[in-house]
């Protein structure tokens, strides 16, 4: 039995007395049809069993209308919150998405890129994982011209564009609230400092305990995957220090260690923020489950989703070069919660 013939623009032509060309328009949405046109071209489409040709499309636009994105996790309320932008943005200009996630590993980061490139993906989004501490898969981008955009866990490149937060201004305003609290002996709990994220949130720390007269204590700075179980080793470690050398504060560069950390001490029979006072980052639904709510900082991802996307796009549609801004910088907000506030006055 011979496969149905599939049906092409020149059927809907045909069927509605019109040309071809008005058909090809109107399936595109074009402005120089009008709705009426557009909506009888829709319909005489949906009744005809017309599909388009997107492979043909690609091959004679060279564009798969395509964006390939890699994240870290996707089991991230961060992460979904981006992807909501990056789908509204890519929808509104005509792309479609193709995801995947790194598990915080290089070598499956690595995996994803070349899948990517063999997809022909128009271009390419990024946020970095957690173990990815060299740029050079991307490389195959970076040679065929084809955008990269960089956003929250970034790399520098010049053929790129990052899209961030503040991260040392983010920090330094954690810190300052902290001190402005009364505590002196702030632990901060970072990532892989090879990430930027990270790097620039130690950073932001450093700088505020300078400004204000305390000194810098190695000891009180630890590294980590910033996972549950990191969380609650830390709370162990703080445990088993002696009452004078224990902090009276810990600013954790994300919401998930901040808040397994303040579980483990609770447990304990510790006062939060009597004994010791909390401040994560990203502002996760968890941190206002936690009680006491955990005093966090909020960016937005799905703006940062949107920013993405529209970036890429403007790019591609040569509106934009993808050196003229390498760098675009989102706003975040302290947000003050009563796991910091131990209603000492401000000096």
């Amino acid at each position: 039995m011979s496969e149905e013939k599939e049906v092409t623009i020149y059927d809907i032509a045909r069927h509605l007395n019109i040309s071809a060309t008005t058909v090809s328009r109107g399936l595109k949405d074009h402005p120089t049809i009008n709705i009426k046109t557009r909506r009888k071209i829709a319909e005489a489409a949906r009744q005809l069993g017309y599909r388009s040709n997107t492979f043909a499309s690609s091959l004679r636009s060279k564009r798969t209308q395509t964006l390939g994105v890699i994240v870290p996790r996707l089991n991230s309320n961060f992460m979904s919150s981006v992807l909501a932008g990056m789908e509204n943005a890519a929808s509104r200009e005509g792309y479609n998405l193709i995801i995947a996630q790194s598990l915080e590993r290089a070598d499956k980061e690595m995996d994803n890129a070349q899948t990517m490139f063999n997809k022909r993906v128009d271009g390419l989004l990024v946020s970095l994982a957690y173990g990815t501490e060299s740029i050079r898969h991307f490389d195959d981008f970076f040679s065929r011209k084809i955008p990269v955009i960089f956003f929250d866990r970034v790399a520098v490149h010049p053929e790129s564009t990052s899209i961030i937060i503040d991260n040392h201004a983010a920090a330094y305003q954690v810190t300052q609230h902290l001190i402005e609290q009364g505590c002196k002996r702030i632990m901060h709990l970072g990532g892989n400092m090879a990430l930027n994220v990270y790097s620039e949130r130690l950073r932001g720390y450093k700088q505020a305990l300078r400004d204000h007269k305390i000194a810098f204590d190695e000891k009180l700075v630890l590294t980590g995957n910033l996972s549950e179980d990191f969380g609650a080793s830390t709370a162990a470690h703080i445990l088993q220090l002696k009452h004078k050398e224990r902090p009276d504060a810990v600013f954790s560069a994300n919401d998930t260690a901040a808040v397994y950390c303040m579980i483990a001490l609770k447990q304990a029979g510790l006062s939060i923020p009597k004994d010791i006072a909390f401040a994560g980052f990203n502002n996760d639904p968890i941190s206002k489950v936690i009680e006491p709510n955990l005093t966090t900082v909020n960016y937005p991802g799905y703006n940062m989703g949107q920013a993405a996307v529209n970036t890429l796009a403007s790019h591609l549609n040569g509106e934009t070069s993808i050196t003229d801004t390498n760098t675009i910088v989102l706003r975040s907000e302290l947000i003050v919660r009563d796991s910091s506030q131990k209603n000492i006055p401000s000096r």
